[in-house]
């Protein structure tokens, strides 16, 4: 059994990563009530958590690479329960964006070594083993994120949803210093730090450009700047990568046909399957009237079936002859589903995308355990951590970005469709309150007389809100299998270098299904040249 502990102590922190991103949605109707938040602020409630996982995935991997992992990991425990702990205490929505960021910093420690600290951990079967369970471990939270956030939000409040992570956190540290190994430094040298910052603000600049557009629209000075900022930070961004002499990516990499199209599909593939759920989660609750409960009830035909994918036939997907098909096809299925739900009116309920919701998550259970792979078959086998680290990273911003720019969507159609109906005034207020979850508050300070009309209205105009943004989600998933297809096809890919990296038998493992998630682990360290060093953030992936 106490050879096993490794293997709880890190499993311990991913469950908690996984918890905290399932678990938030379903308590986002509760949040805007309690805090009197605004649309956007919900937004940041969740993105600031994936931005601070994007953008410094990378940078801590590197950085663990240099003062070893267990450190790493272990403060990154404390920071992620001590942020926890602000997060529940929160008494405005401003602090807990903060606290959710710091979590997120947290969150990033652990993610950038949990995979290393296994590899480190055990060896030939043993290794194998403890992958699987990892995996399952990954899957099982996913599944348990709605339930649990909906219990904890009903029966004691929002807040325990982040107070839960605290006794865990507990048992995590006390476990990390007594069983992991104390690992060297791998690496010397320095971080590239203007790359991190650099990164840094061309993603939050991005993020806060998207989200302003739905506050304040496109033509706002805001909106603009915003967005400039975002081009000019990621223009150094690259740049510097090109001019230092331990990037973060290898921007070589990205003139490989095959590792550019899997990187744009875990970007869409974040964005098609997980981002629009938010807002899901919003309608079943504050416009539906469903308890948190039920809804995260009604997210378990996508949870249940990409853990079932995953589990049944994970192990499958990693051939060079199925990769293609696997991701290609799992994205059309995400597509599909997406599509498949975007027919809501007035009427709907979440009968209305269960049956979508079911066929993304067949896709999910097929694309997720099979990126990793994709990515690392493309790439020389001595950069296939800094390759998972980009492929991690996109998955991140795409949820992050997903988030954003789909809010945009929601919020306008919202406003489009209140402002064109009777008798409706300061449409455009009235929509910032629904697509904020604040719909129920709406129909009470409205006279009687009127409520009824009202309560049509916003059916109607949230409805179509999550149509547009389902969508543009499906097309995008489309889009996604049809690059996939063509840039993984034998004779537009690059010749397998010989020291091709490819993940061991156990690396099939379920995403979650409401948000991205660690599928695979890579082959073992090889010294690499000048300029293309591995980062141990690329040992996990997301």
């Amino acid at each position: 059994m106490r050879k096993w502990l490794p293997l709880i102590t890190v499993s311990l922190g991913t469950f908690m990563l996984l918890i905290d991103v399932t678990i938030v949605n379903v308590a986002l109707p509760d949040m805007a009530t309690d805090l009197h938040s605004s649309f956007s602020s919900l937004q940041w409630v969740i993105d600031i958590y994936a931005l601070a996982l994007a953008a410094l995935l990378l940078g801590i991997g590197a950085f663990s690479d240099r003062v070893g992992r267990r450190p790493v990991y272990i403060v990154g425990l404390v920071v992620f329960a001590v942020a926890s702990l602000a997060s529940g205490l929160a008494p405005s929505t401003t602090v807990l964006i903060v606290a959710r960021g710091v979590q997120g910093v947290g969150a990033a420690a652990m993610y950038a070594t949990t995979i290393a600290l296994l590899s480190t951990s055990y060896e030939g079967r043993d290794r194998g083993v403890a992958f699987g369970v990892w995996g399952a471990i990954n899957g099982a939270a996913a599944a348990a994120g709605p339930i649990l956030g909906g219990l904890l939000t009903e029966g004691l409040s929002w807040r325990w949803i982040f107070f839960v992570n605290l006794p865990i956190s507990v048992v995590a540290v006390a476990l990390a210093v007594l069983v992991l190994r104390r690992d060297e430094p791998k690496r010397t040298g320095r971080v590239d730090i203007p790359g991190v910052i650099a990164f840094t603000i061309s993603a939050g600049a991005f993020t806060y450009g998207l989200t302003r557009a739905s506050e304040a629209g496109w033509g706002s000075a805001q909106t603009v700047v915003m967005l400039l900022v975002g081009v000019v930070a990621l223009a150094a961004f690259v740049a510097i990568q090109a001019r230092t002499s331990q990037p973060l990516i290898d921007l070589a990499l990205l003139r490989r046909a095959a590792f550019s199209a899997v990187l744009v599909a875990a970007f869409v593939f974040s964005l098609s399957a997980f981002a629009y759920l938010t807002y899901i989660s919003l309608w079943l609750q504050s416009v539906r009237g469903m308890s948190p409960i039920q809804a995260g009830a009604a997210f378990l035909p996508l949870s249940l079936a990409a853990l079932f994918v995953s589990l049944s036939i994970g192990r499958y997907l990693h051939a060079p002859s199925t990769r293609r098909w696997a991701i290609s096809g799992g994205m059309a299925l995400i597509g599909i589903g997406a599509l498949l739900e975007a027919h809501l009116g007035a009427g709907s309920d979440w009968k209305s995308v269960a049956i979508g919701l079911l066929i993304t998550g067949i896709g999910v259970g097929l694309v997720s355990p099979t990126l990793a792979s994709a990515a690392l078959a493309a790439v020389p086998q001595q950069v296939g951590g800094m390759a998972s680290g980009a492929l991690n990273t996109m998955r991140q911003l795409g949820y992050a970005l997903g988030i954003a720019g789909l809010g945009v969507i929601l919020q306008s159609r919202i406003g489009h469709i209140l402002s064109s109906t009777p008798g409706v005034r300061h449409s455009g207020t009235l929509a910032k309150a629904v697509a904020g979850g604040q719909s129920r508050q709406v129909l009470h300070a409205t006279p009687a007389p009127t409520r009824g009309a009202l309560d049509h209205a916003i059916h109607a105009a949230f409805a179509s809100g999550l149509n547009g943004t389902l969508l543009v989600a499906g097309i995008a998933g489309l889009a996604g299998a049809a690059i996939v297809a063509v840039a993984l096809r034998p004779a537009a890919a690059e010749p397998a270098p010989a020291a091709a990296a490819e993940p061991t038998p156990a690396a099939a493992e379920p995403t979650p299904a409401a948000g991205p998630a660690p599928t695979s682990r890579q082959a073992p360290a090889q010294h690499a040249p000048a300029g293309v060093q591995r980062s141990a953030a690329g040992q996990t992936n997301r």
